[in-house]
């Protein structure tokens, strides 16, 4: 059979690069800490005493003005119970709004959801006193949140949610693919829609040029749309006074999408992939995800299999907070997501702002192209024989020394194994994420100093680089056929063909395995032969 980068290279009918999904939080920067609430409370709403008292009577009358605004919009309210899927409960209130054409919000759901909330207690002491000194903290309750559902003429579905508590924090969500659709309306390019991203375009060039275009500057302006529409807890004179909200990253997704000519090729491709991963890179987690359940009056045995019907396969890996996931959506599209739940994970900050979108897009756009590229190289990892030889013979570079990297060598087996393993795609490695990978697959501890000898002489053969000026390596492209091949080699070849080759396997198991049947007649072959040999001599 093709190997599954070919296959997946000669049958793509449409590539698309997008922002997916994300999820914003505003936070009012002079809210955050109990000298800026204490002076909010004191100098702009007029409060003697400052105390959570105050910010409840605020709360109140932001409760009611949110019942009253639902009223006089006709805007249904839902209170949502525990377990409750709210994307499908508001789905139909959504695709009414988007047949008619009409930007509002088509929703309100309350639930009950986990928040941080400012409190004020009497000092100890204070019990009695008539102007108490308050001491104050952020306290974690269970409060009741608002979700606005929003058709959106920008940005097509979206939802807002807040609470009554201070410091009123407000999430966000928006959509990528939604936006561009919105946009290649607007210029009348036809598209065929797949869920939430696109399966045809009539220009494709004209299709990721919009998608490249989106940047933090929709965002907010979709922000503030919203803000002067919706109920507020701050009035005009807190907003003259300071008290703005400020927009940062809570999630941010960038995909990469190939559309397939037909969904036999993509199940194809799934299946050379899987089966070629289970053990190369040691995902963190493959899951199949069964689209129908097993039910115990049905006669029969269940199975799992890798690629089966109604079955949709998953593969995942994980990097700290963040995660790069692919898998074979509705059918039609391999997709590559690289979700980022914390921008401190790569270093950058969470506000919303240009620098830092580029930079978290950059990172996403990396990984996803990595993934493509790693596993583009896993499926043909033979190098030629120059560099074969090079890598397991000593060699000198600039008067650098570097040992050979021995084949078999346990020591060198896992160090190789460790390399290809899917989160160093992210953001690399360090020493010491690196021993304990390390000391999984050799099965003995793995020190520090062993580390930097083994990096040394893997940095002077070419298989990895150092990022930079920091302390993180990043596998090379030759690093990692060295690596797949090696692995695959030892674990798929060597370690099961020497254990059919021992002579002292019971013949229960070796009449199961052809290599073990074959090697049993040459050995017997070659006896007589031998045996033959001798006496006519």
């Amino acid at each position: 059979m093709v190997d599954y980068s070919t296959l997946l290279g000669n049958h793509v009918t449409l590539k698309c690069r997008s922002i997916d999904r994300i999820f914003l939080q505003a936070y009012v920067p002079k809210l955050q800490t109990v000298g800026l609430v204490i002076r909010f409370l004191r100098w702009v709403r007029g409060v003697k005493v400052p105390t959570s008292v105050a910010f409840g009577k605020i709360g109140d009358a932001y409760v009611k003005a949110i019942y009253w605004y639902a009223r006089a919009n006709h805007i249904p309210i839902k209170h949502f119970v525990k377990g409750e899927k709210k994307e499908e409960t508001a789905r139909p209130y959504i695709e009414a709004a988007a047949k008619e054409g009409k930007e509002r919000v088509v929703l309100i759901g309350i639930c009950q959801e986990r928040a941080r909330a400012w409190r004020s207690w009497r000092a100890k002491g204070q019990e009695k006193s008539r102007y108490p000194h308050m001491e104050w903290g952020r306290q974690q309750t269970f409060v009741n949140h608002y979700y606005f559902y929003i058709w959106d003429r920008e940005w097509g579905p979206a939802f807002w949610k807040t609470n009554a508590y201070a410091p009123f924090p407000i999430w966000i969500w928006v959509n990528g693919h939604e936006w561009a659709k919105r946009q290649l309306v607007k210029i009348g390019v036809h598209y065929e829609a797949l869920d939430n991203g696109f399966l045809s375009c009539t220009q494709p060039d004209l299709l990721q040029q919009t998608c490249d275009r989106l940047g933090p500057g929709a965002v907010k302006n979709f922000f503030w749309r919203w803000y002067h529409r919706l109920p507020s807890p701050f009035t005009k004179k807190d907003l003259r006074a300071g008290y703005v909200y400020e927009l940062a990253f809570r999630q941010f997704e960038v995909s990469e999408t190939y559309v397939l000519d037909r969904p036999q090729a993509g199940r194809m491709w799934f299946e050379g992939l899987i089966r070629d991963h289970l053990d190369i890179g040691r995902p963190e987690q493959i899951k199949l995800v069964f689209n129908r359940r097993s039910i115990g009056c049905k006669p029969g045995r269940f199975r799992t299999q890798v690629i089966t019907k109604d079955v949709d396969a998953m593969l995942c890996c994980y990097f700290r907070s963040s995660r790069i996931k692919e898998y074979f959506k509705l059918g039609r599209a391999l997709r590559i997501e690289t979700v980022i739940c914390d921008t401190y994970d790569f270093g950058i900050g969470r506000r919303l702002c240009a620098e830092n979108w580029r930079a978290l897009r950059a990172v996403g756009e990396s990984a996803n192209q990595r993934l493509s590229a790693a596993q583009a190289a896993d499926a043909s990892p033979a190098p030629d024989v120059v560099t074969f030889n090079q890598i397991t013979r000593p060699s000198a570079l600039d008067g650098l020394y570097a040992p050979g990297i021995r084949f078999g060598d346990p020591r060198a087996m896992a160090v190789l194994a460790s390399l290809v393993h899917f989160q160093h795609l992210i953001t690399g490695f360090t020493n010491a994420e690196f021993l304990p990978l390390a000391a999984k697959f050799l099965g003995a501890p793995y020190k520090s100093r062993q580390a930097t000898y083994d990096f040394r002489r893997l940095k002077r053969k070419g298989l990895i680089a150092r990022l930079g000026n920091t302390r993180r390596y990043q596998v090379t492209p030759l690093g990692r056929r060295i690596g797949v091949l090696f692995t695959k080699t030892f674990n798929r070849v060597l370690a099961p063909g020497l254990t059919d080759l021992q002579t002292a396997l019971p013949e229960a198991i070796t009449n199961r395995r052809p290599l073990a049947c074959a090697w049993r007649r040459f050995d017997r072959e070659l006896n007589t032969f031998i045996t033959k040999s001798l006496i006519a001599a």
